[in-house]
């Protein structure tokens, strides 16, 4: 599997290209803008893509979605609580394709692309409806967890206990190895993260 970070919009969020090089499927993570780079990205892997994921519903995350499943018409998907932030305007959410997320994800959820599969892990407090995503020795956690921080708990839906019981409960229990893909900045692993995050 090839993973491609690329920083897109105003506040420089990390989108992620996951494409499989066999069959030339592929999932966007967090499509926050320049969707004409993105689009770019994809057209020299040749890549089809199946879905659009959002790890949380942040403007800064989500505002190419529409863009993207136009020139795609791939599937969009996150949880059901932010999306229902978005489609009630909560403040700091959105925007979205009209009517929501094709695809609302839960907890223990697998979707598949090409030869991958990806499990949905629920890691709120960031966000009420923020998911980490799991796959082949990598999870990409959005704004919950940065390499040596964690994500912010003050905007609207945001609980500081809930996203470290969050942190703990489901991502904290991976193995060390795992690759730690955040939202914002670089990648760290699960067990520097467990040695060294001074929030943990």
């Amino acid at each position: 599997m090839i993973i491609k970070r690329m920083m897109a919009g105003v506040y420089a969020a990390n989108c992620y290209i996951l494409f499989d090089e066999e069959t030339k499927e592929a999932v966007v993570l967090d499509p926050g803008g320049d969707i004409d780079d993105v689009c770019k990205a994809l057209n020299q892997l040749e890549a089809k893509v199946k879905y659009i994921i959002l790890t949380h519903g942040h403007f800064d995350h989500t505002t190419g979605v529409d863009g993207l499943k136009a020139e795609t018409g791939a599937t969009v998907a996150m949880a059901k609580e932010d999306n229902d932030m978005i489609l009630n305007n909560i403040m700091y959410y959105g925007p979205l394709i009209e009517g929501g997320a094709e695809l609302l994800l839960k907890h223990g959820d697998i979707l598949k692309f090409g030869n991958y599969k990806i499990e949905v892990l629920a890691t709120p407090g960031h966000t009420p409806g923020g998911i980490s995503l799991l796959v082949d020795g990598n999870v990409f956690t959005g704004d919950t967890l940065f390499k040596g921080s964690v994500g912010r708990s003050d905007l609207a839906g945001g609980d500081h206990n809930e996203l470290i019981t969050s942190i703990k409960n489901n991502l904290m229990p991976l193995s060390d190895s795992v690759a730690v893909h955040p939202g914002h900045g670089p990648s760290s692993t699960v067990g520097q993260e467990r040695m060294e995050n001074p929030f943990l």
